[in-house]
């Protein structure tokens, strides 16, 4: 099987490393001359650390990031205290990453292309779609180069204004509006700490201001700030947004930033005959709940292993599509809760952690395959080593846990057993604290699938 992954983002380079470690022969082409150098979407929520664990990232991801950090409020140039936009939580034996981690999205990437590149599959550069074709049989793709190649599959990640979308004839319907704008960018700011975000906003209107968070491993900060009617992206406009609230700071420096518009849109289609949708190709967010990147690598983990087995294809876009809906509603209220002011604005809770997301539809027909998260939970396996659910869930396979019975003779299934229980034959985990039972409510003689994205099927 030959796919072809256009846009080498985050969505597209997830696909890649699913496909590449399933076997499957994989390009990841973009039209960009250039790798993407700013921070744009640096929240990376707890589901997807979950998936980041999967891929055999998220130690470097990790390490290059830091948790969230409190925002210092200065109020009129005075400071009035500290807030959290997420309150920290303790991890727990089913979710072992409860809090987001902060990294810019171009050190994301990185970390990606590396892990990428051990399938020996590199993002192809300067390499745009201009065209595509399919047929029952396959697709045809036309590049910028003069090439035409032929894939069994195409998948566009290519972004919001992306032509794989166009291409195939799928609408793309939502608002876009030009009447509130946000000024978003990295900068230096000489003499700020860099170990704590900070707010800055007027006395008598302390909900809108300006934040500046901190970017780890750059020395930089994500700028963010309304901007009125007039003013561009550059360091100038920036200074003055700070400069209201008598800030006393200056910028010394800028890299990537950009005005951004609410865009809030949801494709009626994920998948037209063999080409799919993936990430801002698919839908495009407000950034306030921090859910585009994380939407798009979480298409893409939900795509990757049914397109390698040809199977469930169509469940793709049941699954995700009402995913992103849901997500979208969420990131537009509190984008409401932002322009209005509200006090509750700069807030976010579990439901923008991913860990809640469902697959499960009861009433539904055809070809849905349902499933929630499967959680975590420590085990001891049949030597006395310590060893995780997601240790055994690691990997491109099917899991099968069997509670207090026999694992059937099959690969990747497991005897789950309390202390003292024998195992019968086959593989076995000892649950020696009871986690992975209480977890999955599980009684004895009760057996779960576990699919290659971590959702019981």
């Amino acid at each position: 099987m030959r796919v072809l992954v256009v846009g080498g983002g985050p969505t597209g380079l997830t696909l890649g490393i699913e496909l590449a470690r399933r076997g499957v022969a994989v390009r990841v082409v973009d039209k960009a001359a250039a790798y993407f150098d700013g921070s744009r979407g640096d929240s990376i929520q707890p589901r997807t650390l979950e998936v980041f664990d999967d891929l055999g990232v998220l130690d470097a991801v990790r390490a290059a990031g830091a948790p969230l950090a409190p925002l210092r409020v200065y109020l009129d140039g005075s400071f009035a205290g500290e807030h959290w936009m997420t309150e920290p939580r303790d991890p727990a034996p089913d979710v072992p990453y409860p809090n987001p981690w902060v990294l810019g999205q171009s050190q994301t990437e990185e970390i990606l292309r590396a892990r990428l590149l051990e399938f020996g599959v590199r993002v192809e550069l300067g390499t745009g779609l201009t065209g595509l074709a399919q047929d029952a049989d396959g697709v045809t793709a036309r590049f910028a180069t003069g090439e035409e190649a032929r894939f069994d599959y195409l998948v566009g990640a290519d972004g919001g204004a992306g032509l794989v979308r166009k291409a195939i004839g799928v609408a793309f319907p939502g608002t876009t509006d030009e009447t509130f704008r946000v000024l978003v960018g990295d900068v230096s700011v000489p003499g700020l700490d860099p170990a704590v975000g900070h707010w800055f906003a007027a006395a008598d209107n302390p909900v809108s201001g300006t934040a500046l968070t901190p970017l780890p491993g750059t020395g930089r900060f994500q700028f963010i700030s309304p901007l009125g009617g007039g003013g561009d992206a550059s360091l100038e406009t920036m200074q003055a947004a700070l400069d209201r609230f008598s800030a006393g700071l200056r910028l010394a420096g800028h890299g990537w930033s950009t005005v951004w518009r609410p865009n809030v849109r949801l494709a009626e289609r994920y998948r037209v005959g063999r080409v799919f949708l993936a990430g801002d190709a698919a839908h495009v967010h407000p950034p306030t709940g921090g859910q585009g990147l994380n939407t798009g690598v979480q298409d893409a983990y939900n795509l990757g292993w049914k397109l390698a087995a040809e199977t469930a294809l169509d469940s793709y876009e049941t699954e995700r599509r009402a995913v992103a809906s849901r997500v979208l509603g969420v990131s537009t209220d509190l984008l409401d809760k932002y322009a209005e002011g509200r006090a509750d604005a700069h807030k976010r809770g579990a439901e923008s952690f991913g860990l809640d997301i469902t697959y499960r539809a009861p009433d539904a027909t055809g070809p849905l395959v349902t499933g929630d998260r499967a959680p975590d939970a420590p085990l001891l396996d049949a030597d006395g080593k310590h060893v995780r659910l997601f240790d055994l869930f690691r990997g491109p396979h099917f899991t099968r846990l069997s509670f207090g019975a026999p694992a059937p003779d099959e690969a990747h299934a497991y005897a789950v057993l309390r202390p003292g229980e024998r195992p019968g034959g086959g593989r076995h985990v000892v649950d020696a604290e009871g986690h992975a039972a209480t977890a999955y409510a599980a009684a004895p003689g009760d057996t779960f699938l576990v699919r290659p994205d971590g959702y019981l099927a």
